[in-house]
């Protein structure tokens, strides 16, 4: 293979990959510098004229003229009737300058110099790659659908940039097929061996805060400020935000007319339930708006311990619970406190049972189902509407009728 065919094939990768001149000449000296020390022990006498551009490229062996039978180091000197043969008037202590040809150094060195060359350009786009992408962390992205695996769903963007959102980086309902389009935010980059994985997410809080940025105009300006986003993918989050200017509604903005601006994040994120509220700096106001739509009678804090009692009356609790506990859950997360629910006018009720207490009569998992909308004792259930309990828990109308006949014939048996 001569110069002017390895050359062409260096520009090759110069045209697909876009790699600048600069940027290629320096990783071809470096692959031919490494080639030539493998061949002749060192490269300090050698000098690599690249002109990637024209397609040539020039290797100058230097080496000092000695007497016949004085050469120590065959690479850097060079016998009187060697240096003769080039020129016929060297003289000794001259210097020779002797072009070197690629075949020179043998099939099997070119074979390795031209893998050598494409390890670097990789390792060089790899290099890259990994720089885009940490810049790139927090911020919204779009890519298609390559192929789907049991653990994983693969990406591929527009530059043909390989992406990976894990499964658990998914929201629960999401369903991919080839081709289609996903959006996540950019959570990590790691690096695997030489090469950068780029890992996406669905479930991150950042994806819905940038969501709103994208969507809602007054939060990309800065008008109004999203304080934190706290979310359990695919069912429900809490958005706290505020704004420096009086004129504007930072709820209303955010959600829109019956709730029109959120609505296309609400249908990003499967029907995620999203409430958004006001942010205050007041503690007790911040855990009222929080537990939200539940209507909070007062709040005791207790700042040490980080803790919150919040007294609701009875209707009010299963709305603060939330199913399955959402709602108390994410706004303890988003306000910082531990809250604990207390039942206003419980301690008149002294012939009130807990639901614990019918477990020989009543199943395990149907107090469990009770539990979960807050409804921890006879009358909590008694005092609920019928078809509301079907509509918030898991439970048949007749395993509910079943459960209220229980209760009332202890209750008033």
């Amino acid at each position: 293979m001569e110069n002017i065919a390895l050359i062409e094939s260096f520009s090759e990768f110069k045209d697909d990959k876009l790699i600048d001149r600069v940027t290629l000449m320096a990783i071809l000296e470096d692959v031919f510098r490494n080639a030539l020390k493998k061949k002749y022990g060192s490269d300090d006498n050698f000098d690599i004229i690249i002109n990637p551009d024209k397609g040539d490229m020039e290797i100058w062996r230097n080496r000092v003229v000695v007497e016949d039978g004085e050469v120590e180091d065959p690479n850097s000197e060079i016998s009187l009737s060697e240096a003769r043969r080039i020129e016929p008037d060297f003289e000794v202590g001259e210097d020779v300058s002797e072009e070197v040809k690629l075949i020179q150094l043998g099939r099997r060195a070119i074979l390795a110099l031209r893998q050598n060359l494409i390890s670097k350009i990789h390792e060089h786009d790899n290099t890259n790659l990994y720089k885009q992408f940490k810049d790139l962390i927090g911020d919204i992205y779009t890519a298609e659908v390559h192929h789907v695996r049991p653990k994983a769903v693969i990406l591929m963007d527009d530059e043909g940039n390989e992406i990976v959102l894990p499964k658990e980086k998914q929201i629960p309902n999401d369903y991919f097929k080839k081709g289609d389009n996903v959006r996540g935010v950019i959570e990590n980059v790691e690096l695997k061996g030489n090469k950068p994985q780029i890992i996406m997410s669905r479930t991150a809080p950042e994806f819905l805060e940038k969501l709103f940025e994208q969507e809602i105009p007054e939060v990309f300006d800065g008008l109004i400020t999203i304080k934190k986003v706290v979310r359990i993918p695919g069912e429900k989050a809490k958005v706290a935000v505020d704004s420096y200017d009086d004129r504007i509604d930072p709820v209303g903005a955010c959600v829109g007319m019956k709730g029109s601006r959120i609505h296309g994040i609400v249908r990003e994120l499967g029907n995620e339930n999203i409430d958004v509220i006001n942010y205050t700096t007041n503690a007790q106001l911040y855990i009222t708006r929080a537990l939200s739509p539940a209507k909070v009678s007062s709040v005791k804090i207790n700042e040490d311990a980080k803790t919150a009692e919040v007294f609701l009356k009875i209707e009010e609790v299963s709305k603060a619970i939330g199913r399955g506990g959402n709602n108390i859950k994410l706004a303890s997360l988003l306000t910082g406190y531990e809250i604990d629910v207390i039942r206003e006018g419980i301690a008149e009720e002294e012939d009130d049972v807990e639901l614990r207490e019918f477990s020989d009569e009543i199943e395990a998992w149907v107090i469990e189902e009770f539990e979960k909308i807050g409804l921890d004792t006879a009358r909590s259930v008694l005092n609920q509407d019928v078809a509301d309990l079907v509509r918030r828990t898991d439970l048949e109308e007749e395993t509910i009728l079943d459960v209220i006949n229980i209760l009332k014939e202890e209750l008033e048996g």
